[in-house]
């Protein structure tokens, strides 16, 4: 999908989106491959304001360079879209996640780190400690639905293709705060 139409998926879904600096042409395509594309991963940020995180998952950080996603949910459910291409935000997992959601069938557990997943999933990364305290506003979590169901929408997916990262690599916990099975069917009832 092009940057123009990835912007205009989420726009056509509802959601306020805001464009930060070069987004279109920011992207780690010389690390390897973008694509082919099966999925969406969720993410929380564990930081708190929502200036430093988008500056953050724009610009990364000391031995983890931007973007670390490709759009980032603030508290207010304002998407803003800081990559687009491969981006630093999945890194390896398992490969039998991979086949299931490529399937679009039950998530076996994830139990390994041996594929590419910067290649294979659009990331969002939702600002939120990630400590199970935080609260997810109402907004935000309409926008995490709405980013994931127009992505899901324009690639003719069902919620199935939309995971958590806790699900994609061992020992990751992110997003803690709700479980990916009652976002999942906050997308497919969207999706209907």
């Amino acid at each position: 999908m092009s940057a123009s139409a990835f912007l205009d998926a989420l726009r056509d879904e509802g959601l306020t989106v805001v464009e930060v600096g070069d987004w279109r042409h920011h992207n780690r395509n010389h690390k390897g491959p973008w694509g082919p594309v099966h999925g969406v991963m969720i993410h929380h940020t564990a930081t708190e304001g929502a200036a430093r995180t988008v500056e953050l998952c724009r610009k990364g950080y000391t031995g983890l360079p931007g973007p670390l996603c490709h759009g980032v949910i603030t508290k207010d459910g304002t998407v803003h879209l800081v990559g687009h291409g491969r981006a630093n935000h999945a890194g390896l997992g398992d490969d039998d996640v991979l086949r299931a959601v490529i399937a679009e069938k039950a998530l076996p557990h994830d139990n390994e780190a041996n594929t590419d997943g910067n290649r294979h999933f659009y990331g969002f990364e939702c600002e939120n400690l990630g400590d199970g305290q935080d609260p997810w506003p109402p907004a935000q979590l309409a926008a995490m639905e709405k980013a994931a169901a127009a992505l899901c929408r324009r690639h003719g997916w069902t919620e199935r293709s939309v995971i958590g990262h806790l699900e994609w690599q061992p020992g990751k916990v992110d997003p803690r705060g709700f479980t990916m099975a009652w976002l999942r069917e906050r997308i497919r009832d969207r999706l209907k």
